[in-house]
């Protein structure tokens, strides 16, 4: 268990769509939720979905069956893990988190700091 499941910012029943609405209406820099990932695959179990700038990013949330831990995005060296979702939530609500914009090849940063509630 990712320690998802009782928190604030897990919208269970939402898809892409409805956390990108629901992010937009908010229209705050850093507003945020976790929904289940899209494609049904136990690697890629989760998706943070954050607005910033007027954009909102959906960043894959790996599960690394080997250490049991989890990741942001694509696998790269030297990358964060951490032992639960929330752990990933937690320390992103104080340290930025990059958000990489791969059609303008931009990058921009940003703390966890709204959570964003689907109805």
């Amino acid at each position: 268990d990712a320690g998802v499941h009782s928190k604030a910012w897990y919208a269970a029943t939402c898809d892409r769509k409805m956390a990108e609405d629901a992010l937009y209406q908010s229209n705050k820099d850093g507003s945020f939720l976790i929904r289940k990932s899209s494609g049904q695959d136990s690697r890629q179990p989760y998706t943070l979905v954050v607005f910033y700038n007027r954009r909102v990013y959906n960043i894959p949330i790996r599960f690394i069956e080997s250490t049991r831990q989890y990741a942001l995005g694509r696998e790269k060296c030297g990358e964060e893990r951490f032992d639960s979702v929330a752990e990933i939530v937690e320390n992103h609500q104080h340290i930025p988190l990059v958000l990489i914009d791969s059609q303008n090849n931009t990058k921009d940063s940003t703390k966890l700091k709204h959570i964003v509630r689907v109805s």
